[in-house]
């Protein structure tokens, strides 16, 4: 029990000890939660909504740090899941479950062409790598991600789908962005295909160094568990 994270790198390398369950401050019914679990009365869907650090990263970034990208110049390696790539002990969006919940893309684009009018900048330049994430032209731009999912264990369980995002590496870019996520829930072998429906503007743009929202022209990876897919915006 804990109201963050924690370094358990000491029980996560012990053999001895086979599971972790972590269950923040659960007030006065977390004792008949904990057990419903531990004795299989409940099939755990929980994910990390942060990432847990090792020891020494307190050393490193002090508490009164917030800024998130890396310094190369102090040795500090970032913060968040975003921009953080250092060792990690446990990752973001990391949980476990009593089934196996496995993953197949199904349709997705590989390219999105942007419709600039023929007076647009970028339709002239060589050089453009982003449009403004308020032109016009935003309005409408999207693109679907269609994914089955399957129960592949014994029991009925809720289970979290998220999508995650890496941008072309410009405006000193995160590394990845959680896009969105759905929650299902399957009996045994029961499947199901969920849709992602992705705005271009509002949810793959960054914003630049000035401050002001843009999306990135390139490639971009697209992650769902073990799934990865790559798509190309142009003009």
């Amino acid at each position: 029990m804990s109201g963050g994270g924690m370094d358990l790198n000491f029980a996560k390398c012990d053999q001895k000890i086979s599971s972790i369950l972590w269950v923040g401050f659960p007030g006065q019914e977390g004792g008949g939660a904990l057990a419903d679990v531990i004795f299989g009365g409940f099939n755990p869907s929980g994910r990390l909504p942060m990432t847990w650090f090792p020891r020494s990263y307190v050393d490193i970034v002090p508490m009164t740090n917030n800024k998130m990208r890396p310094d190369p110049a102090s040795g500090q390696p970032g913060q968040t899941y975003r921009f953080y790539k250092g060792e990690t002990v446990y990752q973001f969006g990391y949980g476990l479950s009593y089934s196996a919940y496995v993953y197949r893309l199904i349709k997705a684009p590989s390219i999105m062409k942007i419709p600039l009018n023929q007076a647009h900048s970028c339709r002239s330049s060589s050089t453009c790598d982003a449009i403004d994430a308020g032109d016009s032209v935003c309005k409408g731009l999207q693109f679907n991600i269609d994914v089955m999912v399957t129960n592949d264990g014994k029991l009925t369980g809720s289970h979290s789908v998220l999508l995650f995002s890496s941008p072309p590496a410009v405006f000193n870019a995160p590394q990845k962005e959680l896009v969105d996520f759905k929650k299902v829930w399957l009996a045994p072998w029961q499947r199901t295909v969920l849709s992602f429906r992705v705005n271009v503007c509002k949810q793959l743009s960054l914003a630049d160094e000035e401050g002001k929202r843009k999306v990135a022209l390139g490639r971009y990876l697209l992650q769902i568990g073990d799934i990865k897919h790559h798509i190309t915006l142009t003009v």
